[in-house]
């Protein structure tokens, strides 16, 4: 969230750019939390103050072990992402590009879509073991439908007089791909990256949960059992920072492949 204040001379700049409005509300709510656990002495078991959270993190940082479980789970979100982003949008194109396939498709799409992934976690991971695989495919099936749906929306939002054009010039099904519907679908496709990407940590920390012995999951449940309250606080800032890191990523690579479009401004 971000707080643009104009200035009173009525101008329409910002008083200071987003970023500083973002920090000031973290802070905020970061101190309203320290003097909430402070006044109301809240038991550390259920709410530790952010300042302990934040010293504890510090000492995670310091720890080989948990740079360990963070190569894991970043490496098994990265192979999930991948896949997905080649699944995705590889079937997405296909579907945009044959209706008829896509009508007949669609029932199951959405019947596979509306089943809770999670629920099907300890299937994989009977299927697969409790190694690595079992969270790539987690993670992959997690990110696979919004990149999918995304795809398929791009293609078929292709303007029409531009096809009508490629088609004037007797372009190629190859040439109309690459240099039409691929860069056109591209605010799309990179769109159901950003969600599958987010989705992807996830589906691989899920996984970790309920079937792995390494990763931050992992990492988190242990401390969880042993009511360290402060040390799972601590994992979950390491968890989000991970995920903003791999937004953050995506976000990037949609500044450098459409820096013209108003998604990248």
């Amino acid at each position: 969230m971000s707080i643009d204040i104009d200035r009173e001379s009525g101008s329409g700049a910002p008083l200071f750019p987003a970023w500083v409005g973002s920090l000031l509300l973290l802070i905020l709510f970061l101190g309203g939390w320290e003097a909430y656990v402070r006044l109301f002495n809240v038991s550390r078991l259920v709410l530790p103050p952010p300042s302990d959270v934040i010293m504890k993190w510090m000492e995670f940082l310091g720890t080989a072990s948990v740079w360990y479980h963070t190569g894991v789970t970043a490496w098994e979100t990265l192979l999930g992402f991948i896949l997905a982003s080649l699944l995705g949008v590889g079937l997405g194109i296909l579907l945009g590009k044959m209706p008829r396939l896509e009508r007949m498709l669609n029932p199951f799409v959405i019947a596979t879509q509306v089943v809770p992934k999670v629920a099907l976690v300890p299937l994989f991971v009977v299927w697969f073991g409790f190694g690595m695989t079992s969270k790539v495919v987690i993670a992959t099936i997690l990110a696979f439908f919004p990149i999918l749906l995304n795809t398929v929306l791009g293609i078929k939002s292709v303007d029409r007089g531009h096809v009508e054009v490629m088609e004037s010039i007797n372009a190629t099904r190859l040439q109309r791909l690459t240099q039409l519907d691929l860069p056109s679908s591209l605010p799309y496709i990179l769109t159901g990256m950003e969600v599958g990407v987010v989705l992807s940590i996830i589906g691989a920390v899920v996984g970790e949960y309920l079937g792995g012995s390494v990763g931050l999951g992992n990492l988190a449940v242990k401390e969880m059992n042993s009511y360290n309250t402060t040390a799972l606080f601590a994992v979950i800032i390491h968890l989000s920072v991970l995920g903003f890191a791999f937004y953050a990523a995506v976000v990037g690579v949609r500044k450098y492949l459409i820096p013209w479009h108003g998604s990248s401004v």
